[in-house]
């Protein structure tokens, strides 16, 4: 019995020192365990903003997990997730240590990422015309848009907006290229032969070799024949948050509705700011306001000058091209008839116009709803319009110039208080004062019909004009020219001075009409 207790001891002895040295094998060999060393950390807890995510044997596996987790949540989504990420490591120096496996710390990482999902950006599509830019959030959004647009004029359905590639750009920005339905289902169920080529050119030639054949009415195909926008689009793929999308139906609100865009108008001979206003559906204030140059209602304009209005226009304009057939009343051409003896302000109206009667096929152009341009394909007169005959002058009627420098301007055209006894109470032209002396210019080019003494005027120059208009220089001090005399337009002609019926040093100026005097600020530039 002793002898069997002796044995079982030396048993148990070696069991033990075989199991240690296992264990000193095992943390040598195992993944899951790390040896001791002297130098450095040769454990790492790793944790997640406070939560235990496991042990690592070094920092360089632990990136590698971390990238992996990563991959693993951003396959799940293609918007760009971004996390809060707050990871803390501690290493330790330990003799024996257990160490996670690389499934169980990507799935830890993975998990806790999961949680710390702060917000994602979405892929989406940034879309800008002319100033106005907005984001949508897929390309279905931006084709939806821009069919909206494009459906306003095309009831048939027949074109689609196509987002391609922007080949002036060095980035990757989309723009639109117009495409029919028909080319577009082409396209799509792989149809265009070769073939198409050969009989277009066949055809041409054709065409040619054959004489043309005049249309009648029913030969032609009415309806839209030419569709494009009128506005460049701009597309770029971007990653935005959820609150920087707009809804596609606010955008496509704010894109196809009237806004009002300012415009250039041309004056036309006739017209007046009240028409202007009220063609442009402006009142006379805010027309005032949008320009400089108009003061009041009453404010001068001529034929070409430019002034500034608002038409209604939608952010995103649709050019579009229709054959119409028509039935109407239209208008002949004015006739005009020279007259080299005249000037271009003079004219005479031979013979008063009427309206005819015709039957045409146009081809109408429109920017939105608005008619830009007209060509007549086929015209078939009922009854013949009668044109307007004008007779008009080509001569280029002179010019008139304000005859002093500089002055101050006492006394204009019109009623006015008596400056002195016996002086009139309605002034017949206007009055500069001036020091004695002062160089007087011919205001236009005529021929001197007197100069000298004119009593109330005192001393006096009269010019007659091309024209027919007379201008008169009053109260001069010297007078430098004899009737008869031919002079141009800047001739200097008399000294300014105090002579005659006269409240101080100035010139006395007119301009007369067959006899009558004018203002003459109406006439001089």
């Amino acid at each position: 019995m002793k002898k069997i207790s002796k044995y079982y001891k030396k048993i148990n002895l070696t069991y033990i020192k075989a199991s240690v040295l296992a264990i000193i094998v095992s943390a040598f060999f195992l993944p899951c365990f790390m040896k001791f060393t002297d130098e450095g950390n040769t454990i790492y807890e790793v944790n997640f903003d406070g939560i235990a995510i496991g042990k690592v044997a070094n920092m360089e596996e632990l990136d590698e997990y971390f990238r992996e987790a990563r991959r693993k949540l951003a396959k799940e989504s293609e918007e760009i997730i971004l996390i809060d990420t707050d990871l803390q490591t501690e290493g330790k120096n330990i003799l024996f240590g257990m160490i996670d496996s690389k499934s169980t710390m990507e799935e830890n990482l993975y998990q806790a990422m999961k949680q710390h999902e702060k917000e994602t950006l979405k892929r989406a599509y940034t879309v800008k015309i002319n100033e106005y830019t907005v984001n949508l959030a897929s390309a279905s959004d931006v084709h939806a848009l821009l069919q909206a647009a494009i459906d306003s004029y095309d009831t048939t359905g027949s074109y689609y907006a196509e987002l391609v590639l922007d080949p002036t750009r060095e980035l990757n920005v989309l723009t639109t290229q117009m495409v029919t339905s028909e080319e577009e289902e082409q396209k799509y169920n792989g149809t265009i032969f070769q073939s198409a080529g050969a009989e277009k050119a066949l055809n041409e030639m054709f065409d040619a070799v054959e004489p043309a054949k005049e249309k009648d009415f029913s030969d032609y195909d009415l309806g839209l024949k030419e569709l494009e926008l009128g506005d460049n689009v701009e597309v770029v793929e971007a990653y935005l948050m959820e609150e920087e999308l707009t809804p596609l139906a606010q955008v496509i609100e704010e894109v196809t509705k009237d806004q009002e865009v300012e415009t250039i108008y041309e004056v036309q001979s006739g017209d007046t700011l009240s028409e202007i206003a009220e063609k442009n559906n402006l009142t006379m204030e805010g027309l005032i306001e949008m320009n400089d140059s108009i003061e009041s209602d009453t404010s001068v304009i001529r034929a070409g000058d430019e002034i500034i209005v608002t038409v209604p226009e939608p952010e995103l304009s649709v050019i579009h091209r229709e054959e119409v057939y028509l039935e109407e009343d239209y208008e002949a051409e004015i006739q005009y008839i020279d007259n080299d003896n005249w000037y271009t302000n003079e004219q005479v109206t031979i013979q008063e116009p009427s309206a005819g009667h015709r039957n045409i096929v146009s081809m109408i152009s429109y920017r939105n709803d608005k008619e830009t341009d007209r060509e007549i394909l086929k015209e078939e007169i009922t009854y013949q319009a009668v044109p307007k005959i004008v007779e008009r002058g080509t001569k280029i009627p002179p010019t008139y110039i304000k005859p002093i420098s500089g002055g101050r301007l006492s006394s204009t055209f019109g009623r006015r208080k008596a400056p002195t006894k016996g002086a009139s109470t309605y002034h017949k032209g206007i009055d500069w004062a001036t020091p004695v002396g002062t160089a007087v210019y011919a205001s236009s080019a005529g021929t001197v019909a007197r100069a000298g003494w004119g009593s109330g005027y005192g001393y006096v120059v009269y010019i007659n004009h091309s024209d027919g208009r007379q201008t008169r220089y009053g109260h001069l001090s010297k007078v430098l020219v004899k009737p008869g005399q031919t002079v141009q337009q800047g001739t200097k002609i008399a000294l300014s001075g105090n002579t005659g019926r006269s409240t101080g040093p100035h010139l006395h100026f007119e301009i007369l009409v067959n006899g009558s005097q004018i203002n003459p600020m109406d006439c001089l530039n």
